[in-house]
């Protein structure tokens, strides 16, 4: 049996390298600095994409949008010149990464680092979009570095750069394990790791440390990237997601331990494509034909993160664990009925007197601005990092369709697969009961991209690549479609359907954040340990969160499935759900508010078209790279983001005018996004399935003061 399925095993060596190689990155920029990096798959792809280009042309590309990137270098470069280049444009981007992400996030909350790496990972991967060839469009002609011959190994025949790959992350732990253990650069990094301040009463200085460790963290990944490439080839998505598993790996080591990290990727790999073998073979008939094979395979890695992660997490943090000291603010909603009525009025204003084009945009928006209020209930209310609300949209989604083509009435088929999306949300919140921050962020990833691999990828479910299409919308004889013909595409009665829908959301969030439950939701966020010991049930005000965000992104998918022509999965894809949280942090991500104006940012929203004049412009080809780059700089610098940033200086003015003495919760009421904004047809599925909209609904007005 073991000889039958050798070849598999030995082939999944390749694989099984490069995620140990990124997991040791990962051990290595952990106990430098304590940061999680989730875009250190991202970091070694676009390595490897300008390594490729500057091998085969001699051109360099820098890591820059809006100005010229190309820089002509060697006209013959040579395989050690371009790997030297590797390693040294690696080297730099470790230190810029280290000293302009994360070492001015050192001192904030957990969110703060998780939002600024997903920010450099959507980063990187729209600079490589709109600076490489990539897919079917690469020209670039990549040599492979180790050589690709078939060897014996084992009574097996497996090409030599597999074998190769694990010799090179062998000496790369060997090496690490040997400067952390006997060296006093690693006891160095070891004391900074436990006390930055007693290792600097020491003389020791953490940024050097940290600098230091991040460029060989960096490098690492680089070159694995570089070597991989011909066994799994190089894509900007897919191999930045190679994090997951390296994560899984690292989180067996205890995210300290080098030799146990490179031993769980090694097994990764290779059980990956054990499984992935034997599902392919004729023997595996009674697996069922709608269950993706692929998505079995990318099962393995979230498993283990869910049982590293649930193995070591606590019901209630320790005594030693350091409660976030500048949480994002979350403002008491205030003049809701004003607010509610104004921006209800201009949006259905706007949908009578819209024309096609900024209809699309308005729903677009709309539908959006549902999904990120999702994430301001379970992350800016409680603090709990979830990555998962764009997969409960898809599952929401998908159930509406398949239930509607059964016969199930609009719009009982519509509750059905709202319902259906809550419960999925409460069976992923279980976990959250022993894992936060950082680690519910792994958890809820990992969650994400099996829905999408094994549920949503589903033929029998979704329809595979090609995708369903849902029965138009009709009650009491109403037909509530989206589709018309010419300039009536786009109808306004589907535009007052979702407004509805987004109005009676943000209504329920604003009293659930006014009474009991939301003042628990803060208190959970605030201090786990202190909310217990005042009574609250800590568990149950999680998964209690979990249901209710749940159930609000499954209305996100319903409306989504109704709003286009064909829904598939490209709509629900892990790369939304980072621009959803993106878009979300840069409006605000513990406010109502800060929903709204998400909603307006998305891609194909409504400023996205104004921003366009109209046209598809290259402010909606930059929205991505935009986005994240937004997002670094809000982590850093306005963590409440832009309806903080309106909050803060309408006190100023006040202030400055003398008329501050009031209490400060009667102030102006912060960026209460206008809801207007178009959408309609399969345009609206997929962008709002990769972006954000913004509709109407209340606003806030100025912070709760905990």
């Amino acid at each position: 049996m073991i000889g039958e399925y050798s070849g598999f095993i030995l082939a999944g060596l390749g694989g099984g390298a490069v995620v140990a190689a990124l997991a040791l990155g990962l051990v290595l920029t952990n106990r430098a600095t304590g940061v999680i990096n989730f875009a250190f798959g991202a970091m070694g792809m676009y390595v490897a994409f300008a390594y490729f280009q500057f091998r085969d042309n001699g051109d360099l590309i820098l890591p820059v949008i809006f100005i010229p990137s190309r820089i002509h270098l060697l006209a013959t470069p040579t395989l050690f010149t371009a790997l030297l280049m590797a390693v040294l444009l690696s080297a730099v981007l470790g230190a810029a990464t280290y000293w302009l992400v994360f070492r001015p996030l050192r001192r904030a909350p957990a969110l703060a680092s998780v939002v600024a790496s997903l920010g450099l990972m959507l980063y990187l991967q729209e600079v490589v979009r709109l600076n490489f060839p990539t897919g079917s469009a690469a020209t670039v002609v990549r040599m492979g570095v180790l050589p690709e011959r078939p060897v014996r190994f084992l009574g097996t025949a497996v090409t030599a750069n597999r074998l190769l790959l694990v010799v090179f992350v062998v000496l790369a732990t060997v090496a690490l394990t040997a400067l952390f253990r006997y060296t006093k650069f690693g006891l160095q990094t070891r004391a900074a790791a436990g006390s930055q301040k007693g290792a600097m009463l020491v003389g020791i200085s953490p940024d050097r440390i940290g600098l230091i460790n991040s460029m060989i963290a960096t490098v690492i990944a680089g070159i694995a990237v570089i070597l991989i490439e011909p066994i799994s080839g190089l894509d900007p998505i897919t191999t930045s997601l190679l994090v997951l598993p390296a994560l899984a790996a690292a989180l067996l080591g205890g995210l300290s331990s080098f030799a146990i990290a490179t031993c769980a990727g090694l097994g990764i790999g290779m059980l990956q494509s054990l499984i992935l073998g034997y599902t392919v073979r004729p023997s595996t008939s009674w697996i069922p034909e709608w269950v993706p094979r692929t998505g079995l395979q990318q099962a393995v890695p979230v498993i283990l993160v869910l049982i590293a992660l649930v193995w070591r997490g606590d019901a209630l943090p320790d005594r030693a664990y350091l409660v976030d000291k500048r949480l994002p603010s979350s403002p008491t909603p205030r003049h809701v009925t004003l607010w509610t009525i104004l921006l209800v009025g201009a949006t259905s204003v706007a949908l009578l007197g819209f024309d096609a084009a900024y209809r699309q945009a308005l729903i677009v928006t709309m539908v959006s601005a549902l999904l990120a209020l999702s994430i301001v209930v379970i992350t800016g209310y409680v603090g709990q990092i979830s990555l998962a609300q764009l997969a409960f949209a898809g599952v929401a989604g998908f159930t509406v369709i398949n239930v509607a083509n059964d016969g199930l009435p609009f719009p009982v088929a519509a509750l059905v697969a709202t319902l259906v999306a809550t419960a999925v949300g409460v069976v992923v919140a279980l976990p959250a009961a022993r894992v936060r921050g950082m680690s519910l962020a792994i958890a809820t990833l990992a969650m994400a991209v099996a829905l999408e691999q094994l549920v949503l990828s589903s033929k029998g479910f979704s329809g595979g690549v090609a995708g369903r299409s849902a029965p138009r919308p009709v009650l009491f004889g109403v037909d509530f479609g989206i589709s018309a013909r010419g300039a009536d595409n786009f109808r306004p009665i589907f535009g007052f359907l979702v407004l509805g829908v987004l109005t009676v959301s943000c209504l329920m969030v604003a009293n659930l954040r006014r009474n009991r439950t939301g003042l628990r939701w803060l208190a959970v966020r605030s201090n786990e340990r202190a909310a217990a010991a005042a009574g609250i049930n800590v568990a149950r005000s999680k998964i209690g969160a979990f249901a209710v965000s749940s159930c609000i992104a499954g209305l996100a998918g319903v409306l989504l499935a109704y709003s286009t022509s064909t829904l598939s999965t490209n709509s629900f894809m892990v790369i939304g759900a980072l621009v959803a949280l993106a878009l979300t942090y840069l409006g605000g991500i513990a406010s109502i508010g800060g929903a709204l104006i998400a909603g307006l940012l998305a891609q194909a929203g409504l400023f996205t078209l104004l921003a366009n004049g109209g046209t598809d412009g290259k402010a909606g080809t930059y929205v991505f790279a935009i986005s994240g780059l937004g997002l670094i700089v809000m982590a850093i610098f306005a963590p409440d983001g832009i309806t903080g940033a309106v909050r803060q200086g309408a006190q100023h003015l006040q202030r400055s005018l003398g008329i501050g003495a009031q209490p400060p919760q009667q102030t102006l009421l912060a960026g209460a996004g206008a809801g207007a904004g178009a959408g309609g047809g399969t345009g609206v599925g997929a962008a709002a399935g990769a972006g954000l909209g913004a509709g109407a609904g209340p606003g806030e007005g100025e912070p709760h003061h905990e």
